[in-house]
């Protein structure tokens, strides 16, 4: 298990489903806007931005506009701020590209004063390239530093394109 893994609850390993849980010092609200919201996404995620009207049915596109498309998909189920699930296929390289379409659900419970969030990544083949699902850890951090403390994990994978981002 990778360092950055040791935080996180992974249930049912590699392959055809990976299961990230964290809890998170916020409210349902805050967290449905991180995911959501272009400019708080690309803070914790490689600098990536997504963009949706986040209605059922609606497609949706992460990327570094000019610089890399990351994924895209179909936004299957939208129920805020408790529930966002999605088709997932990922265009960073042939190699990942090739594995066809995914899905990812990302599910916020409130526990006492926190959230539970659980990001599920399933319908992977039970070979799936390793990249599909291990930049996980790195990003769920960044969610969470930035939500609780207001800062950006500067990690070399969190700061990947951020430079392109601001540029």
């Amino acid at each position: 298990m990778r360092e950055e893994e040791k935080a996180y609850a992974v249930i049912g390993g590699r392959g055809s489903m990976s299961v990230f849980e964290i809890y998170v010092k916020t409210t349902p609200e805050l967290l449905w806007e991180a995911i959501t919201d272009p400019e708080m996404r690309a803070k914790y995620s490689f600098g990536v931005r997504v963009e949706s009207d986040w209605t059922p049915g609606s497609s949706y596109r992460s990327g570094v506009p000019g610089v890399i498309e990351i994924a895209s998909g179909e936004n299957l189920e939208v129920d805020p701020p408790r529930l966002l699930v999605q088709s997932f296929t990922a265009h960073w390289s042939e190699e990942v590209e090739a594995e066809g379409t995914s899905r990812v659900t990302w599910e916020i419970e409130p526990v006492g004063d926190s959230c539970c969030l659980r990001v599920t990544h399933d319908q992977l083949a039970e070979d799936a390239n390793d990249e599909l699902f291990g930049g996980w850890p790195m990003i769920l951090s960044g969610l969470k530093t930035l939500l609780e403390t207001g800062e950006l994990l500067d990690t070399p994978g969190s700061l990947r394109y951020s430079g392109a981002a601001e540029a």
